[in-house]
């Protein structure tokens, strides 16, 4: 199994929860639908907010430039990469001034 964590949804919990949402959303629309259907809308404008604030949480936010958990390692060798690329980019322009 690999390190990263499995999803709520993924699980078997997760399932239930599906299944009982799935449940009780066809209850409440088919056979109350009468009682829900003239609050539908702002039913919809309350799921804006919810939306809002569960679906932004795996956005890594404080990660903002783009390098998200590099160890020293990571970033030790990126570094060397570029000074690699660099230094080849200099003699090249040597080479060519000769």
């Amino acid at each position: 199994m690999s390190d990263s964590k499995l999803s709520f949804w993924k699980t078997p919990s997760g399932w239930a929860a599906l299944g009982l949402i799935a449940a009780a959303s066809y209850f409440l629309f088919f056979e109350h639908g009468e009682h829900v259907w003239p609050y539908l809308p702002y039913l919809i404008l309350l799921l804006c907010p919810f939306m809002h604030f569960f679906m932004h949480g795996s956005h890594g936010h404080g990660h903002h430039d783009g390098e998200h958990r590099k160890t020293e390692e990571q970033m030790t060798l990126t570094e060397e990469r570029q000074q690699k690329t660099t230094t080849n980019i200099e003699e090249k322009r040597e080479n060519d001034a000769r």
